[in-house]
């Protein structure tokens, strides 16, 4: 069910809430945390299916702000719509969306305020365009976990960049998300005979994969081995990571997707193996973070420290 305010005000908005939840039996108990949703109008709605699957596994309350930059401007009329959605329409959550404009637009901190869970973790996901310092930024300052997506960014390298100079405790990154199943994965091969050292590393990628770097910065912090990554133009072939060859005295280990969702895993004295290596959606992605409310520590060396070491990246057919 979906119930439309328009020109209403947060008040409004909790009436409405309480009256839902009096009448057709929408609760708030069981309800674990509030999410924010920052985006832009037209755009949330990718991010709200995301969000509606991710509360089968987190039932929490979701709270959409869809502004749009420049609206919030005094010459604009002050205005604030929203919509309830419950029921079929909002999975295992209870979903509200504010479209707010003009002063109403200013300050979004006090716009949904009042919408919070009591006694409940907050955090705040920016599915596309996000602040330079999530931790700083008005719907970033009171949440106990700040999720932005480096590679929804103009220029995915570039960003990682800015959160590194500006990580705080709390943040993280989908680009980060995204290599859960490559690490378990070369973690799993490591681990098994023999146990010959890495003495080299190469990483290869898309240009637009901030995951392909960060995967190059953490095989190198955990290795200690020299490390290179190659950012291949877009155009030239699949997105996304394409491969890891981890170098050691009895040979190679070989782990390439050159088809979209399977890898193929070569190992000295092995039979070849296909790996299912599929890339992981936003709902995945949101359901992960959400698992742990405590600021990621590895995430946090990786960004700062292992950044910081790995050296440039190589590149083919363009600059990187």
């Amino acid at each position: 069910m979906i119930v439309d305010l328009p020109d209403t005000t947060t008040s409004r908005i909790s009436k409405e809430l309480v009256k839902l939840r009096e009448e057709g039996g929408a609760v708030a108990l069981g309800r674990v945390l509030t999410l924010i949703i920052a985006t832009a109008p037209g755009a949330e709605e990718e991010a709200i299916e995301a969000a509606n699957d991710a509360s089968r596994e987190h039932p929490m309350r979701v709270i959409v702000v869809a502004t749009e930059p420049g609206t919030e401007d005094a010459a604009v009329e002050p205005r604030l719509d929203a919509e309830i959605r419950v029921g079929g329409d909002a999975g295992a959550s209870e979903v509200i969306v504010l479209r707010a404009s003009g002063d109403a637009a200013r300050d979004e901190e006090s716009l949904i305020t009042g919408l919070l869970l009591p006694d409940a973790p907050v955090v705040t996901w920016w599915p596309g365009i996000a602040p330079a310092v999530p931790g700083e930024a008005p719907l970033g300052r009171f949440a106990q976990r700040r999720i932005t997506d480096a590679s929804a960014q103009p220029d995915p390298q570039a960003a990682l960049l800015t959160l590194q100079q500006n990580y705080t405790p709390g943040d993280a990154d989908f680009a980060w998300t995204r290599l859960t199943l490559w690490r378990a994965q070369l973690a799993a091969v490591l681990d098994q005979p023999p146990y010959a050292p890495v003495t080299r590393v190469h990483v290869t990628g898309a240009i637009d994969s901030p995951s392909t770097t960060l995967l190059a910065a953490w095989l190198q912090m955990q290795l200690g081995a020299v490390t290179d990554y190659v950012l291949t133009p877009v155009d030239d072939g699949s997105p996304g990571i394409h491969g890891v060859v981890l170098e050691r005295p009895t040979g190679p280990i070989e782990l390439i997707r050159d088809v979209p969702g399977v890898a193929t895993l070569r190992q000295p004295g092995q039979p070849v193996h296909d790996v299912a290596l599929p890339r992981r959606s936003l709902r995945d992605c949101l359901a992960d973070e959400l698992r742990r409310l405590d600021p990621d520590e590895l995430y946090g060396e990786v960004i700062t420290n292992g950044l910081q070491q790995l050296g440039g990246a190589e590149s083919e057919g363009a600059d990187a």
